[in-house]
């Protein structure tokens, strides 16, 4: 019997030297997982931050590019200024694009003669096939290209298409539409103020 009450005693003296250490393993292990954690949240926050910002916004110079066209023709936004800029951002394969596409050629086709006015079709993820079927269904004549790489698009932090940037003769960003206009006059209004300065 008293056999059994000293290894009992022993067993307990062992559990108290065990039990410390596991609770420090334990509590280290929970300092290590709400450290990654709070990490973890850390750069979703970022990430969401970053991808958030939104486009490029009114009053806000706009972004420098250069546009390849289908064509091969080079256009240098910064080459444009003294002219107001219509930077429209399409794909063939939207819907809402098509919706737009006939106002923003009567647009063109209104302002290319004054020599003031530019657009620039910037086709956003796309083949080159469909884009080119894309413009000959809508007889668009103004300069198109495609956004290589995305480079584009990422500058101007572009959420989706179409969206379209009105740019001044300063090179500012005085209208930003994100949507398709809803018609030549919507187009207009934009255009028109920035053509008597």
């Amino acid at each position: 019997m008293d056999r059994i009450k000293e290894e009992k005693m022993e067993v307990r003296q062992v559990e108290q030297v065990v039990q410390p250490e596991k609770k420090q393993r334990s509590s280290i292990g929970k300092v290590f997982a709400w450290t990654g954690l709070f990490l973890l949240l850390t750069l979703i926050a970022a990430a969401m931050f970053i991808a958030y910002q939104g486009a490029v916004q009114q009053e806000e110079k706009a972004p420098d590019f250069t546009l390849i066209t289908f064509d091969g023709e080079q256009i240098k936004l910064s080459d444009l200024r003294g002219k107001v800029v219509v930077v429209n951002f399409w794909a063939s394969w939207c819907n809402p694009c098509e919706d737009e596409a006939p106002d923003l050629e009567a647009a063109w086709r209104q302002y290319e003669p004054t020599g003031e006015v530019v657009f620039l079709g910037v086709d956003y993820v796309d083949t080159e096939p469909e884009a080119m079927k894309y413009l000959e269904k809508f007889d668009i004549t103004y300069p198109n290209g495609p956004d290589l790489g995305t480079r584009i698009s990422h500058a101007y932090r572009i959420v989706g298409v179409p969206e379209t940037y009105i740019v001044d003769k300063n090179g500012v960003v005085t209208d930003v539409q994100i949507g398709p206009f809803p018609s030549l006059a919507a187009i207009q209004r934009m255009i028109d103020p920035l053509l008597s300065n």
